[in-house]
């Protein structure tokens, strides 16, 4: 165990060590050439086409969208946004289509007849 140990801390001391050396035998850059590389990193990429941004500018003023949509909001061409927006196509069912006084007395009729098995029973 000892040994392991003793072999890891010399392993992880060379290893720190010989990284500072490698990193002392390259001479350090010139001004010049420090600047030129940054110069060059501003010109896209090889292989890489740079993009154009698309143009946010409109063709149409404020005023003239205002009016458009005011006229589509009169003539129904405007869709709901959101995601519920689909939602008032559909029928949404309200509830159950018999009234309270209805259920009741079906309920009571089955338990007359004995359909509706009492409390603690097995079916």
């Amino acid at each position: 165990m000892k040994t392991k140990l003793a072999l890891s801390a010399v392993a992880a001391a060379i290893a720190v060590f010989s990284q500072g050396a490698f990193a002392q035998a390259s001479a350090p850059a010139a001004r010049a050439d420090v600047k030129a590389g940054a110069q060059a990193k501003s010109v896209a990429p090889a292989g890489e086409k740079p993009s154009a941004a698309p143009s946010t500018a409109s063709d149409k003023t404020r005023d003239q969208r205002k009016s458009t949509t005011k006229a589509d909001a009169k003539s129904g061409n405007i869709k709901d946004a959101g995601e519920a927006s689909g939602m008032k196509d559909e029928k949404v069912s309200k509830g159950s289509e018999t009234t309270k006084e209805e259920r009741k007395a079906k309920t009571k009729a089955e338990n007359k007849s004995g359909q509706i098995p009492k409390t603690g029973e097995k079916q």
